[in-house]
């Protein structure tokens, strides 16, 4: 029998996708004909609103001799979320056809207990193309290249860690604290020394993580937004990057930390730091209306309960105009070279101030880039009581594609291949395709473990600190972890997206959470068949369009192999990746009988042999 109804195939719903306002969707769906359906409706509503709306399909003939076609039009007019099914009206009364596992794609039933999703985004919208085809490159300023310039700092309170391949400090102090206070004085002029190393890796944009006046070596604790923190070096320092950067084609993109300060800043000052005022201190400060005090000044709303971390009312207008004003923050870095901003916790932002620094930032570059950190999918995520808009056109131009990263990583760590490509195809069925372009794909983060130790170490499974600090890969984990992650980065470069590059990944460092996973760049100790393995990816993404923006197709999902296609006007990519540990002889598809292979596979009469955990690309130019 054939499926009822797949969302993701353009025989029964096209266009695919997200679609813009207005844009007229068809749908089609097979019916039994023991079904004896009478007349049959989709069923359709508008997110949170309480009436669904019928349509009914049209009888459209015989799909075989046990099958019926339906087919309708839908056309939504609002941006926002829509959900569908659809009734069969049976002489047993109603039944409804609704979404199912990734096996069946859908089934009919006697209850409407699911809906697909259909998302419909601002009529326009375009998000920035030089993001598109290219590769972003993550830093943690401190620990990934000491330029050797030494800084004359008035601060004395932190720890100078001179040895660069030692572990950072992760022990408490005297007090119980996590101080965070350890520096390897990793710096900005060190970031514009390394821009050819860059360049070989076909890094086309920088992301800083933060680099503002603060006082942990995470800088995440602002101290000082309008100044560039004094042991990275001077706004001149953060100009030169920039300017050096670009005559390589390369962009720099700031972190926004913006749902919270530290403590010790000049806006709260609860450490004194910055003399008499700040909002702690002094009720007529002229911070003070940027935080929620229950009762000053000690009991004030924080990040997570962190009292370190005071959250501000993002809502303030003299907050907004601080940050988002014609010469607040969001304009002062971007005047000084910058591509656009990260937002850090996005989704903790309230809706109106994402919109204030959309417009400040498009008003100064219209191809600036914004992009916030979601950890879900992003399309229907729900925070603040409602649902989120971050997708639609008027706030964020692209996300964290954290649902891509826990795909990969899943797949290469034993998930049947079925599941990894649903989540996949959920992610690319969902987004708009201006998003989806520019995805930042990322397998580690200064917020996760390393891609490497996820794949092929011990599960963290809640162990300590101590136990992390004194756990490394072994010879043979590390060994089947470097042709893991060459997996796992062969993925990451070739889905829809924008491939971002966690520093030290390529060069396989290792660590479990903070702050192992923030060791120093290993200069001079690099995994050079990683690293050349990267740029090779580099290269590809930059000489293939079809990575650039084009369609994808779901070739083959079952057991430990998957593969996909990516395809436009240009070129075509067949992509096959081999979990297995023995190897497996794959009939390449149709039209790749001449195709280039990529990777050094045998390829015979259009059978192509890919070995034990393993990939290969096949390339075609279509012109």
């Amino acid at each position: 029998m054939p499926i009822p109804f797949d969302s993701q195939k353009i025989y029964y719903r096209s266009p695919f996708g997200a679609v813009e306002q207005d844009t007229t969707v068809h749908f089609r769906i097979l019916i039994p004909r023991d079904e004896h359906s009478k007349d049959t409706e989709l069923c359709v509503k508008y997110d949170y609103d309480y009436n669904w709306e019928y349509i009914k399909l049209i009888w459209c003939g015989k799909f075989d001799e046990f099958t019926e076609i339906w087919e309708c039009d839908f056309t939504p007019e609002r941006t926002g979320l829509y959900w569908y099914s659809f009734r069969l009206n049976t002489p047993n009364g109603n039944r409804y056809l609704v979404p199912s596992d990734p096996y069946e794609k859908s089934k009919i039933q006697d209850h409407p207990d699911r809906s697909w999703q259909l998302t419909c985004y601002k009529k326009g919208f375009e998000t920035p193309k030089w993001p598109v085809g290219g590769v972003m490159y993550q830093i943690f300023p401190d620990r990934f290249n000491f330029s050797g310039k030494e800084k004359k700092l008035e601060r004395t309170d932190f720890t100078r860690n001179k040895d660069w391949y030692a572990a950072p400090v992760w022990q408490p102090n005297e007090h119980g604290e996590i101080t965070n206070s350890d520096f390897f004085m990793g710096d900005l002029k060190g970031i514009t020394q390394k821009l050819d190393y860059l360049e070989h890796l076909g890094v086309s944009c920088i992301y800083l993580n933060p680099i503002v006046e603060a006082y942990s070596n995470h800088r995440y604790d602002t101290g000082d937004y309008s100044k560039i923190d004094p042991i990275l070096g001077t706004e001149d320092d953060f100009r030169e990057l920039c300017r050096e950067a670009k005559k390589r084609g390369i962009h720099v993109i700031n972190d926004g930390v913006f749902s919270h300060t530290g403590s010790d800043s000049k806006y709260f000052n609860r450490s004194g730091r910055y003399g008499d005022g700040g909002a702690y201190r002094d009720k007529n400060s002229p911070y003070f209306s940027w935080y929620k005090f229950n009762e000053w000044p000690d009991n004030y709303n924080s990040w997570w309960g962190f009292y370190t971390l005071p959250e501000v009312i993002e809502t303030s207008p003299e907050f907004n105009e601080y940050i988002n004003g014609k010469n607040g923050i969001i304009r002062k870095y971007m005047r000084m070279g910058n591509s656009g901003w990260r937002l850090d916790v996005a989704d903790e932002l309230p809706d109106e101030f994402m919109e204030n620094l959309r417009k400040s930032v498009k008003d100064e570059n219209p191809e600036a880039i914004i992009i916030g950190e979601v950890w879900e999918d992003a399309s229907n995520k729900e925070s603040y009581g409602a649902r989120r808009k971050f997708l639609l056109g008027e706030q964020l131009d692209t996300v964290m594609n954290y649902v891509f990263r826990g795909a990969i990583l899943d797949f290469c760590r034993g998930q049947d291949a079925r599941y990894t490509m649903a989540t996949i195809m959920s992610v690319i069925e969902n987004y708009p395709r201006p998003v989806l372009r520019i995805l930042m794909n990322s397998l580690s983060t200064h917020d996760t473990e390393r891609a490497i130790t996820v794949l092929a170490g011990e599960p963290l499974n809640g162990r300590d600190r101590e136990w992390q600090a004194n756990t490394t890969l072994s010879k043979e984990q590390r060994e089947r972890g470097i042709k893991l992650l060459k997996i796992a980065s062969a993925m990451q470069f070739t889905l829809p997206g924008f491939p971002c590059v966690y520093y030290g990944d390529e060069a396989g460092l290792e660590g479990y959470k903070d702050p192992f996973n923030r060791r120093c760049y290993p200069w001079g100790k690099e995994d050079k068949e990683l690293v050349e393995w990267h740029s090779k990816l580099g290269k590809l993404r930059e000489s293939c369009s079809a990575l650039w923006d084009g369609d994808f197709i779901d070739a083959y999902a079952n057991g430990r192999r998957l593969a996909y296609i990516r395809y436009d006007k240009e070129s075509a990519i067949y992509c096959t990746f081999n979990l297995y540990d023995e190897e497996v002889v794959i009939e390449a598809p149709p039209g790749y009988s001449n195709a280039k292979v990529m990777f050094g596979s045998e390829f015979k009469n259009n059978k192509l042999r890919v070995k034990p955990l393993s990939c290969e690309f096949l390339l075609v130019n279509l012109k």
